[in-house]
């Protein structure tokens, strides 16, 4: 296991945006973990993120030119990573733009929906999670419409979850299903696979380990 996502597992433990026990997701289920990207939300949280997102952007090899992040996560998110690559040893002083949308036009000054960098070249999209796959769909119109090429997704955590009812469950997950019909891949700090690990070499949070591994057992892929 790579020791950039075991600390990251730890990490987001430590801020409590990763925790254990019974929760009511959006699907309806009840998990035994929840991931909530937004309690990452203090400077220095947000800063170390960061530098977690630039490091899997950078180790994924994936090329691009620039950031977006969809309305609302994806602001911050795009914002200090940016910062966080331009800080990075391998981009040798290397800026990087980043841009993100409105969720309404703006009817005056410069108007329109964009703000920042013009959408140009190859684009990575970030974000938290992928649940549905919808705020891609619409940040890949958005980047397509303005002649730019969306070249990955770059997310925190890869739930690696099947989506639909328990009777009829998706043969994907919805990380699966955003690569190939958007045919780019997406890239992700961590996966339920690294959360699993971290439990089964930590005696203190033992306990989580068979309803976590009997969850995934239903709904992983």
């Amino acid at each position: 296991m790579p020791s950039q996502r075991n600390e990251f597992v730890r990490f987001a433990l430590d801020q409590g945006v990763l925790r254990f026990g019974e929760f009511k997701v959006k699907s309806g289920r009840l998990s035994p973990y929840f991931f909530n990207a937004g309690l990452f939300n203090s400077g220095a949280s947000v800063g170390r993120l960061a530098q977690f997102y630039a490091h899997a952007l950078m180790a994924s090899g994936v090329e691009f030119d620039m950031l977006f992040g969809p309305a609302y996560k994806g602001i911050p998110l795009s914002t200090a990573t940016s910062v966080a690559l331009a800080n990075h040893p391998s981009m040798a002083g290397r800026d990087v733009p980043f841009a993100f949308n409105r969720k309404e036009a703006k009817a005056h000054g410069e108007g329109g929906t964009l703000v920042g960098a013009p959408l140009k070249g190859k684009v990575i999209i970030i974000d938290d999670v992928i649940t549905a796959g919808t705020s891609v769909g619409e940040s890949v119109e958005i980047i397509r419409a303005a002649g730019a090429e969306p070249a990955g997704v770059l997310i925190a955590l890869d739930r690696m979850e099947r989506a639909g009812p328990d009777n009829a469950l998706s043969a994907h997950s919805a990380v699966q299903e955003v690569s190939k019909k958007y045919g780019m891949p997406v890239i992700s700090i961590a996966s339920l696979s690294d959360i699993m690990f971290y439990l089964e070499n930590n005696s203190e949070l033992a306990a989580h380990q068979q309803s976590v591994a009997a969850y995934r057992q239903k709904y992983g892929v």
